[in-house]
């Protein structure tokens, strides 16, 4: 139900009861606030002291206590206990509300003075009318739109609280209580159990220490026997190892070498390189041939040349030149 359905019930509830008087549609109670929302809350604040037949009572007023007196507490007083401390906190959480609902808080006792005195005549006399306010709408509505974002309420379960943490205590530590018994003699006779298994154990093992003592000191010789003989494979591998590369360069020497007679050998029996040894004997006796023939034919006009330039020294030398001649050479 939202909160506009609720308004409309409660105006026509107010419709049907008697002596009074509505004056106002339910949508001026949409908004919240003003006369007629105080009227309703004031008219339905009336009927349910009706229906609770409440009475105003006179006020007790307490004597105020001495200072000396404050001092003395008694043993079953000094024990704070839950209840007790709800209730500071209450009164704490009201104190500042009704300081500042003070102003109602007057009106509320002339309300109760008043009454009592009708009371004690047998009378119950109470205002029929609504009461009008002098304050300004238009203050009252910047007023309730000034401080609307704070009129609104959320209740939320703070899981933080210590009661419930203090109700969670108590019901573990029954639950822990209760179990205590049962688990503690399980606990126990576990524990005896362990007890005697560790001990047949530690027994066994002692047996067993003494009777294999012999054959822990052989598998020990054994262990150190393998070390030696690992020891002694490992260098016999590197020696075999090194034989191995050596053994491997010679193979491959002893095929270069094999190969190499292999080719010789196919060599002098192949006819093919006799042929070409012909053919390049005869292609040589041609060369020679040719430079025979030109060796003849340089020697000859060597010769001939040295004939001539001999006769033309003999014939110089025959002839001596005049002084005419050299006078017509120079």
């Amino acid at each position: 139900m939202t909160l506009m359905e609720q308004w409309q019930v409660f105006w026509s509830k107010l419709n049907k009861w008697k002596g009074v008087a509505v004056d106002f549609p339910p949508s001026k109670l949409k908004q919240g606030w003003g006369e007629q929302v105080i009227f309703v809350l004031s008219r339905l604040a009336d009927q349910a002291l009706k229906r609770q037949s409440f009475n105003w009572k006179r006020p007790i007023i307490l004597p105020e206590d001495d200072d000396g007196n404050d001092s003395v507490l008694d043993a079953d007083d000094s024990e704070v206990t839950l209840e007790k401390i709800e209730e500071e906190m209450i009164a704490e959480a009201f104190e500042d509300e009704d300081s500042e609902d003070e102003g109602e808080i007057l009106d509320l006792e002339a309300l109760r003075n008043l009454s009592i005195a009708k009371q004690d005549k047998g009378e119950k006399n109470k205002p029929d009318e609504v009461m009008e306010s002098n304050v300004d709408a238009m203050e009252w509505k910047l007023e309730v739109e000034r401080v609307m974002h704070q009129l609104k309420v959320t209740v939320r379960n703070d899981s933080r609280d210590w009661r419930s943490h203090l109700d969670q205590i108590r019901q573990h530590r029954k639950n822990i209580d209760e179990t205590m018994s049962t688990t503690k003699t399980q606990l126990d006779k576990l524990y005896t159990d362990i007890s005697r298994s560790l001990e047949k154990i530690g027994s066994r093992e002692k047996y067993l220490n003494n009777q294999l003592e012999q054959l822990v000191l052989e598998y020990r010789t054994a262990q150190d026997q393998l070390s030696q003989v690992r020891e002694q494979y490992k260098s016999v591998s590197g020696g075999v190892t090194e034989r191995s590369r050596i053994l491997s360069q010679i193979t491959e020497e002893l095929d270069q070498v094999k190969q190499e007679m292999d080719e010789r050998g196919s060599n002098m029996t192949d006819g093919k390189p006799l042929v070409n040894i012909r053919k390049a004997l005869s292609k040589l006796k041609i060369e020679l041939s040719q430079m025979d023939v030109r060796i003849g034919v340089a020697s000859h006009t060597l010769l001939q040349a040295k004939l001539k330039e001999k006769g033309n020294l003999q014939r110089a030398f025959n002839n001596p030149p005049t002084l005419n001649n050299f006078t017509t050479i120079f």
